[in-house]
């Protein structure tokens, strides 16, 4: 299987509209980073986790054609905004989205033609809406995936794991009801925001200490700020951890 990000950014994206700091400004593209989400394809079938607000370009850019299913962590503007750009691969082939029941209510609210009866095919994502439990295993057109509690501050979103791999981002806590389901990983994707403690996110330190608790072999960082350059961190960071970067492919 191959997993694929096509996003590594926070919820601004990198570089932030109006800002021209040294990482805005930087000329290394691994500095420049589209909303946090990341593809897996397996043969033919292809999944998605999140479709965010760049969901368009980038799915131009890996001349996506279809989606057999998508998995929503959870609600928030950065995660979900990109649905409606589904809408013409979905005409082709309605698509399941899995989330949980909170993400769903948020998608009905943010877009409720998304839910009409009628005709209106062409006026809206044909899209087929599943309840996803964490610690209750699903197979989504063929994949096995295992839905997994995380903290996003106060709340409990979702993250998701794929064999022996786990994506855990928007995260700044991991359950007691997770910590047993994130073990014997070969890679764990993990979020990392900035080097400052943040509320909802885990700084780069957090990230890095929560990444040595669960062990993994491999742990690659996502969703990171304007206040992380990719280089700089990748020299400081243990073994076995890096910083991941848009376009950044992973066989696992």
């Amino acid at each position: 299987m191959k997993l694929t990000f096509w996003g590594t950014g926070t919820s601004t994206g990198v570089p932030v509209v109006g800002c021209d700091c040294a990482i805005c400004s930087s000329e290394n593209p691994r500095n420049r980073r589209r909303r946090a989400s990341v593809l897996l394809e397996q043969g033919p079938r292809k999944w998605l986790i999140d479709a965010g607000p760049d969901f368009r370009s980038q799915a131009l850019d890996a001349k996506l054609d279809l989606l057999d299913a998508v998995f929503l962590t959870h609600g928030h503007a950065d995660h979900v905004l990109g649905l409606d750009d589904l809408r013409p691969i979905s005409w082709k082939r309605a698509i399941p989205v899995w989330a949980d029941s909170v993400t769903i209510d948020s998608v009905r609210r943010a877009f409720p033609y998304f839910f009409s009866k009628g005709d209106g095919k062409t006026s809206r994502p044909q899209l087929e809406f599943h309840q996803a439990q964490a610690g209750i295993p699903l197979v989504a057109a063929g994949l096995a995936i295992l839905p997994l509690a995380i903290c996003h501050g106060d709340s409990k979103i979702l993250g998701f794991r794929v064999g022996n791999l786990a994506y855990l981002t928007d995260c700044n806590g991991i359950p007691p009801e997770t910590v047993p389901l994130v073990q014997d990983l070969d890679v764990l994707i993990l979020g990392a925001l900035r080097p400052n403690p943040h509320p909802t996110h885990f700084s780069l330190d957090e990230a890095t200490e929560t990444a040595r608790q669960i062990g993994a072999k491999r742990t690659f960082f996502t969703h990171f700020s304007h206040d992380v350059d990719h280089d700089i961190w990748a020299r400081t960071l243990p073994e076995g951890m890096a910083p991941a970067f848009d376009g950044l492919v992973l066989q696992f």
